[in-house]
């Protein structure tokens, strides 16, 4: 038998709905807070690697990385892997553990680019090193946030 509630839907139904939504904004809310930790925390890393002699001068332009540049990458990426999070809260049976397998695997992906980039080794170590930053902010964050099994 089932049991109807006053608007007349199905009480489960309401129930499982506003437990998702409160997932969500408890993701979403999560997420967001780690990605301004994130992304404090790399251009502070990266004034850090400034510091002790790190140029983060990439050589086909001749440029600079800004300190401000990382915030902004990082921000974006951090976002993306919110959305991944999301998207895997409504549709995987196991979010928690396919967000940790995705975001390892493309944080590794990120470092390809600074390993070819041709730069001098302090900044090709700088860079890798400032991939796990943000990486050791969000995907530990997200992933407690996310749950391990949904039935």
């Amino acid at each position: 038998m089932n049991s109807m509630d006053d608007t007349g839907g199905f009480a489960g139904a309401a129930s499982d709905r506003t437990s998702h939504t409160h997932r969500l904004r408890r993701l979403t809310g999560t997420g967001f807070t780690a990605t301004l930790a994130a992304m404090v925390a790399t251009p502070l890393a990266a004034a850090l690697a400034q510091a002790v002699g790190v140029d983060f001068e990439i050589p086909d332009g001749g440029e600079t990385i800004p300190l401000s540049g990382f915030a902004v990458v990082t921000g974006f990426f951090s976002v993306v892997g919110i959305v991944i999070a999301v998207a895997l809260l409504r549709w995987s049976a196991r979010p928690a553990e396919r967000f940790v397998w995705t975001a390892v695997s493309l944080t590794a992906i990120s470092m390809i680019p600074p390993l070819l980039s041709g730069a001098n080794t302090a900044t090709i170590a700088a860079l890798l090193g400032l991939h796990l930053v943000p990486a050791t902010v969000m995907i530990p964050t997200l992933a407690r946030s996310l749950p391990t099994r949904t039935d």
